[in-house]
């Protein structure tokens, strides 16, 4: 399941949809719009994304993280549009039959999203706005 959307992200439909019975591990990573960076206060945040690219892009990285790691189940959603300071702006859950693997799939595709695909971060301050890290 991947997903690129404005609503706030669902955790209880993410879990449900990763436990299967073959699981012994879900790992999941909550990316966080957090109050500061540098030592500046930041307002809010806004997101956007090339959607096909992006939808695509991603699930190019769940299948590697599926061939690499025994991946089961995969929930990527990313948040695009206005967040403000606390909310969820990216979850990735995987279900994997042991718990390292959980972990490595984890970190490899929130990694590798903030490297490759194309979801461009800005960030709003009291004094001005900056684009970060737009790379991809």
């Amino acid at each position: 399941m991947i997903f690129l959307t404005a609503d706030p992200i669902d955790f209880n439909s993410a879990y449900e949809y990763l436990r299967v019975d073959e699981a012994g591990a879900i790992d999941f990573f909550f990316g966080i719009v957090r109050n500061n960076t540098n030592a500046k206060s930041v307002g809010h945040l806004e997101y956007e994304a090339y959607d096909a690219m992006a939808m695509n892009e991603m699930q190019k990285i769940v299948d590697e993280a599926t061939r690499r790691w025994n991946v089961l189940r995969c929930v990527v959603v990313h948040r695009k549009g206005e967040l403000r300071i606390g909310e969820t702006a990216v979850l990735i859950g995987v279900a994997t039959p042991h718990r390292a693997d959980a972990f490595e799939a984890c970190r490899y595709i929130i990694d590798t999203i903030k490297q490759t695909v194309p979801i461009w971060k800005k960030e709003f301050f009291d004094d001005g706005d900056v684009w970060v890290n737009a790379t991809p």
